[in-house]
């Protein structure tokens, strides 16, 4: 079966911050709206920047958040894609650390999980 998208609507997010508290320019949804022109920003604007650590965590309902993998995203203009080994889970934790910002400042433009419905 394909992967597909599974993060929708529906799907229970939250982030740190919103830019100035401006939900409607700069809030979670728009990561994943699949519009490149627009993003999501965490306080504090003043260009794009990534994080050197991306932590995942995750588990089943009812189970204890475990970890799963660290991510190295690089700080380039251009989409990154992270494959991961298959797991099945019911949250997912991402965590961004070790802004290459300065103020630890983090602009996620796009964000997509992708895998299979159980």
């Amino acid at each position: 079966m394909p992967a597909e998208p599974l993060v929708c609507a529906d799907t229970a997010t939250r982030v740190s911050s919103v830019l100035n508290r401006d939900v409607k320019q700069f809030g979670k949804k728009h990561m994943f709206d699949a519009n490149e022109e627009t993003c999501w920003n965490s306080d504090q604007f003043q260009g794009g920047f990534s994080s050197r650590l991306c932590t995942l965590e995750g588990c089943r309902t009812g189970e204890e958040l475990v970890k799963i993998s660290d991510l190295y995203p690089e700080d380039i203009n251009a989409m990154q894609r992270f494959q991961l080994e298959e797991t099945a889970l019911d949250t997912l934790k991402i965590t961004f650390e070790n802004s290459t910002d300065f103020f630890g400042r983090i602009v996620v433009y796009h964000l997509q999980v992708l895998g299979e419905r159980l």
